[in-house]
């Protein structure tokens, strides 16, 4: 092999390594997506085009989305200006999803079956009957009452949304 080829080899290889990189960061900095959508980047059209008509339309303050899903319902919120505002985000995310919210009708998982217990990602707190599981840098959480999944939370990821803050605010 003369060097002409080797220098070549190394640069594709160097240039395969960034790739990774990207591709992993990218990845781990998404924000927790159900159903193909997405908080931060879906908008009320996608929603409405993924899961169609809605059994409760909310515009205005709560700015919501209700529908009604195998296993149970599930609520969409919408970043509105106030919230832009408060978290001094990019105006540009107005109208996008905030939090979708599941609430599972006769869910049989438990925090053993889903593994929460054992995943370090998760923090868990809990009150009398209730006990949730979250996890911020991925956007996911759990609530279980009487040790049965009741609701599944999808937001932003903490460092997606860190970066959607308009610095200088």
């Amino acid at each position: 092999m003369n060097s002409k080829s080797f220098k070549s080899l190394r640069t594709v290889g160097a240039a395969c390594a960034l790739a990774a990189v990207l591709i992993v960061s990218a990845v781990s900095s998404r924000a927790a997506a159900w159903s193909g959508i997405e908080p931060l980047k879906s908008r009320r059209a996608d929603v409405a085009r993924l899961l169609g008509k809605p059994v409760e339309d909310k515009p205005g303050q709560t700015g919501t989305l209700r529908f009604k899903v195998a296993g149970g319902l599930v609520t969409v919120a919408f970043i509105d200006a106030r919230f832009v505002s408060a978290h001094k985000l990019d105006p540009s995310l107005e109208g996008t999803v905030r939090q979708i919210v599941l609430q599972h009708e006769n869910a049989s998982d438990t925090p053993a079956s889903l593994k929460l217990d054992s995943d370090g990602a998760f923090v868990r707190e809990s009150r009398a009957n209730v006990t949730t599981f979250r996890n911020q840098r991925d956007g996911v959480g759990y609530t279980f009452i009487d040790g049965r999944l009741r609701t599944t939370n999808y937001t932003a990821a903490s460092a997606l949304l860190a970066r959607a803050q308009v610095k200088g605010k």
